[in-house]
């Protein structure tokens, strides 16, 4: 994990980031990103209150004490958001993302730290972002995207798209794989979700295939023998995120998938997608398998049963019968 927890922020900062790394034991993407807004906006406040006219990423705020923190208003956390909109032009997701940071901070300010007797942020209102339907792949386009990673003569780059395709799981997920994860007896593997929550997932027939194949040539590699990792790279290392994302690039590319916006977490989606269409999985299967924490996320692929719906009327055998009469009385 990064060191967010330096000399050029203030101490109740750094105390923060401490408080969400080990007692909320928030993922790092989470506190770089609360971190990030965070100090955003104690740049802001100080550039505001003390004239500085600099650029914001520029300001100091080592310095900043508890007392002054304490003077921070509504109007304050109120002209932020509506800085982040009119100047650097942040959409409706980016704000709420930052009141969330915000509100976090302030929460713990309030109840852990104590620097105030009530929330500031307690009764600020932005509209809640309306979700957009996740990008995925139709069946046929999976199945595309298997057969030109199967062309690769990478077994290792098959195995990964194909655990993307059928389990649903994350990049960093994949990315944390050791071998000592995977119980053949049981078919099932665990991964270390967000939060550092472990769970359990569940392999079909075509992962327990690419796993055993893949496999055989990874134990092949002497040079690799005490590397813990499931996937790794030319050198014999853990392969990195990075990497993941290219072999699925390169992949997309060679299967004329390109250009659609897919991406790691876009084959997500799909193998979320798939499962509710064609696997009969209700949302709260659908939430386990995934490792939402609240149904509310799951619910997004409801959306699948609008189109079924439709799909089941269009595909009506009466469908295309019409009145043979002109509409005259």
């Amino acid at each position: 994990m990064k060191n967010y927890n330096n000399s050029s922020n203030p101490e109740f900062l750094n105390n923060y980031l401490v408080h969400i790394k080990v007692v909320k034991m928030l993922s790092e993407r989470t506190i770089e990103e609360y971190y990030l807004d965070t100090r955003l906006f104690l740049k802001y406040y100080c550039n505001m209150h003390h004239d500085n006219c600099d650029e914001i990423e520029s300001v100091d705020i080592s310095g900043m004490t508890e007392s002054e923190l304490r003077k921070v208003t509504v109007s304050d956390i109120y002209n932020f958001i509506f800085y982040t909109a009119d100047e650097r032009h942040n959409a409706d997701r980016a704000r709420y993302r930052k009141l969330s940071a915000l509100r976090s901070f302030f929460k713990y300010q309030t109840k852990v730290a104590h620097v105030f007797s009530e929330d500031p942020t307690k009764d600020i209102e932005v509209p809640t972002p309306k979700k957009s339907l996740p990008k995925f792949l139709s069946l046929d386009d999976s199945l595309k995207l298997l057969a030109a990673s199967d062309s690769s003569d990478s077994v290792r780059d098959y195995c990964i798209i194909t655990l993307f395709l059928n389990c649903g799981m994350r990049l960093s997920e994949l990315v944390g794989i050791n071998i000592s994860d995977i119980d053949f007896t049981e078919w099932r593997m665990k991964v270390l979700g967000k939060g550092n929550k472990e769970r359990m997932i569940y392999l079909n027939k075509a992962c327990v295939d690419a796993l055993e194949k893949y496999l055989a040539i990874r134990r092949d590699n002497k040079k690799a023998a005490e590397e813990p990792a499931l996937f790794i790279s030319n050198q014999n290392k853990r392969i990195s995120k990075r990497r993941v994302q290219q072999i699925v690039e390169n992949t997309l590319q060679a299967a004329g998938l390109d250009g659609k916006g897919i991406t790691t977490h876009k084959l997500r989606h799909t193998a979320a997608t798939l499962m509710y269409q064609y696997g009969d999985a209700d949302i709260l299967t659908l939430r386990e398998i995934l490792g939402h924490a609240n149904t509310s996320t799951t619910e997004i692929y409801t959306h699948l049963s609008d189109e079924n719906v439709r799909n089941a009327v269009e595909n009506n055998p009466l469908a295309n019968v019409k009145s043979e009469k002109n509409g005259e009385k």
